[in-house]
């Protein structure tokens, strides 16, 4: 027998993960028009808590948190504020692949992470598909390691760190709904993106905005859906499974490059997008087979 749920969950993932490639290039668009990555994830945060807010009140939707869950929501929103900011600002130092594929090294240290946090089991066919997921990332993107900046290197890699925290997290947190938890730990993020905008020098008035407003509309609107997109796949998968599922995010965000930003994508690049689809593809059906499998 299926099951529905760890499908579901697949699918929210690779719904966010689609959401979240074409935000790295928007933000990309809106980092040359002058904007920062610390004024973008203020300003999203402030939106997307606007419009949680909204919708509780309109649907009466309780915004408690579960018993027990309080820690972890925190922890949730501390790893959210790092690796939006970290992740946002590399793209003004560094070329879009680039942060990319430093970013999702996050799958790989998640899975080997699981046996200590989870205590769940490695299979060889885990390994297998995360070792395919990375050689297919690093393809997508290896022909564009040039005239690196440190600094952005270093904001990519926090964010990778920051984003396997926050899935171990999120699937330690199932009881507290949905709604409940992007509002919460946007309640937190709120403070600290302004605090680090602050200490940064980085943070701007509104109006800023009006450099770029597709690019800002763009990377808003693509936080808001797939940050609830990705808790409500971590809340029915495992973070191992939704991780690998991510990868996906790459070969989007590469994708959209060529299109959007003219940067080229060369044979090796293409064989690198169709690794982390075959990647995805396998997950999925061992996923399933894991569902079918007798108790």
């Amino acid at each position: 027998m299926t099951n529905p749920s760890g499908l579901s969950g697949l699918l929210f993932a690779l719904a966010a993960a689609s959401l979240y490639g074409v935000n790295i290039v928007s933000t990309r668009f809106a980092a040359l028009a002058g904007i920062s990555g610390v004024t973008l994830v203020f300003y999203r945060v402030f939106v997307m808590l606007a419009l949680v807010a909204a919708a509780a009140a309109l649907w009466r939707t309780p915004l408690r948190i579960a018993p027990g869950e309080r820690g972890t929501v925190a922890v949730l929103g501390v790893a959210t504020a790092a690796l939006g900011a970290a992740y946002l600002s590399s793209v003004a130092f560094i070329p879009v692949t680039v942060a990319v594929v430093i970013f999702y090294t996050y799958p790989v240290l998640i899975v080997l992470a699981s046996p200590l946090v989870d205590g769940s089991r490695i299979t060889g066919t885990l390994i297998a598909v995360v070792a395919l997921a990375a050689m297919g990332v690093v393809l997508v993107v290896g022909p564009a390691f040039q005239a690196l900046n440190w600094r952005g290197l270093a904001l990519a890699a926090t964010a990778s760190v920051a984003t396997a925290v926050q899935f171990f997290a999120a699937t330690r947190c199932r009881r507290t709904g949905v709604v409940a938890k992007v509002f919460w730990i946007h309640l937190m993020v709120l403070p600290a993106s302004a605090a680090i905008g602050v200490v940064a020098g980085a943070l701007t008035p509104p109006g800023v905005l009006g450099l770029a407003p597709v690019a800002v509309a763009v990377t808003v609107g693509g936080y808001v859906l797939g940050f609830v997109f990705q808790f409500a796949a971590l809340a029915r998968s495992s973070a191992a499974v939704a991780g690998i599922a991510f990868c996906a995010e790459p070969v989007v965000a590469a994708l959209a490059s060529a299109a959007m930003l003219g940067e080229r994508l060369t044979a090796l690049q293409l064989l690198g997008c169709a690794l982390v689809l075959a990647a995805i593809l396998t997950n999925v059906v061992a996923e399933q087979r894991r569902a079918r499998a007798p108790e």
